[in-house]
Parts: C-alpha cells; structure tokens; sequence
C-alpha cells in the first residue's frame, strides 16, 4: 500500500535521531533487546485492517492494554526505557515504541529498518485477543497475521526469524526457554534450528513448527536458514510494514 508521510518539524527529526542514540545505548547497556522487539510487535500487531482499529499507536502506555494476557512481563520494557521516554517528551509514544523495536533489531546485528516518524498516540487500547497464539498452527497465523493485519506468508515467515531473539518465560507465556543457542544475536539461526529439529535447552512452540507443515511456509524457513541476506532484506521489509500498520495510508 503506497503511503502518504506526515510532515514533521526538523527539530522532532532531530529529537528522534538523538532518541535513537540514547536507546542505543540503553538497549546495548541492558541487554534488553529481545522485549523492546516484543513491545514493539505487540503494539502494532493489534491492528485490525477491516476496522481500522488498534496497531503502532502508543496504546501500550495505558495499563488496561499492558494487562492483556499476551503483554504479561511487557512493564520490563515500558520501566527499562522510561529514563530515555523522560527525556523525549515530544516525541509520542507511537514513535518511540516503534524507535525502540527498530534500534533494538540493529543493536543485536539485524537489518538496518527504515523509520518514519509522524504517529499520533491513539486515545484508547484495542479489544484483547487480537495478537498471535503460540499454541496454534498456520490457520491461525494467516488469520490473525493476513486477514487481521493485512500481511502475507512472506511477511509471516520472515517475521517469526525474529525469535532468533530472546526466550521463553514460564511466568509469562507459560513456556520456558530461548529458540536459539545466542538469544541476543539477531541472526538465521531460527530457521536453521527449526529445521534441524528439537534440541534439549532450545524450544519449537506449536506456532514455529507450523512453518514446517505448510509447503509456502517451509520453503520459506528453507530459504532464509540458506541465505541470512534474503533473510535480512526480507525481514526488514514486513517489519517496516508492521511498523506502519494503518499509518500514513494514502
């Protein structure tokens, strides 16, 4: 979808690009990558293209939304990043949300993902039940990722190799443990794991083998566990479209 960019002032430009420096080092200090790329997707992942409703907005500020069963833990990231949110108050909370996702993919090695600032900050949380359930196949990837959101099996794909970040945490999703031997390396490793078979110390939710059983999708994981450049060009791509979920639509 072709998109139509607000304009913003050169001094919110120039707040935004010293905001990226600051969550930098914030996210390289504290090792906290993994759910700043949480926060992120779960605050666009929300977005409803039928109603229009939910996605990157800066609703995750109110606690009615970070209560929702699938952000349990997510107040980590919102108290982490607080002491940089202090500093920026111009910038919204749509903005730096995104920000944050984005640096924390180039601070552990990922892709490089384009940024446009410009969101409003959304009045009110969406509905809870709109974000991916771990523990169901490719059914319901495509209904929530293609029909809710808008996205395609490409993006799907490519979008799950971002659990090459982080683990597991029994206290919040019920499951334990990282997908990858190096949870802060953003890497191919994902699909390179999925494909090689469970191991002790590593997890495959319902949801990632699911990519398996699908021709599209495994040719897909087959396709990035060869080649970690397609991978990143491809990843970079679907998560600048979730990143802009109802934003800037022309």
């Amino acid at each position: 979808m072709a998109k139509n960019y607000p304009n913003v002032s050169e001094d919110y430009k120039k707040a935004i690009e010293k905001c990226r420096r600051k969550l930098r080092g914030l996210i390289a200090e504290k090792h906290c990558a993994p759910i700043m790329v949480r926060l992120a997707w779960h605050s666009a992942g929300t977005f409803d293209c039928v109603t229009k409703t939910g996605g990157p907005f800066g609703t995750m500020r109110f606690t009615d939304e970070q209560a929702h069963e699938a952000n349990s833990g997510i107040q980590i990231a919102l108290g982490l990043l607080e002491p940089v949110r202090a500093q920026f108050p111009t910038i919204s909370f749509a903005d730096f949300h995104q920000l944050a996702g984005v640096v924390a993919v180039e601070v552990t090695g990922g892709p490089e993902i384009q940024f446009h600032p410009g969101r409003e900050d959304k009045p009110q949380p969406p509905p809870e039940g709109r974000l991916p359930d771990a523990t169901k196949g490719c059914n319901h990837l495509r209904d929530v990722f293609a029909k809710q959101m808008g996205l395609t099996d490409n993006d799907i794909v490519a979008l799950s190799g971002a659990h090459t970040l982080g683990k597991c945490h029994k206290d919040r999703s019920g499951f334990e443990g990282p997908w990858t031997s190096n949870p802060l390396i953003f890497d191919n490793s994902y699909f390179k794991e999925l494909l090689s078979g469970e191991k002790e110390g590593l997890i495959q939710l319902v949801s990632d083998k699911a990519l398996l059983e699908d021709p599209t999708f495994r040719s897909l994981v087959e396709k990035y566990a060869a080649d970690e450049d397609a991978f990143f060009s491809d990843y970079a791509k679907a998560h600048l479209k979730l990143s802009e979920l109802g934003f800037a639509d022309a």
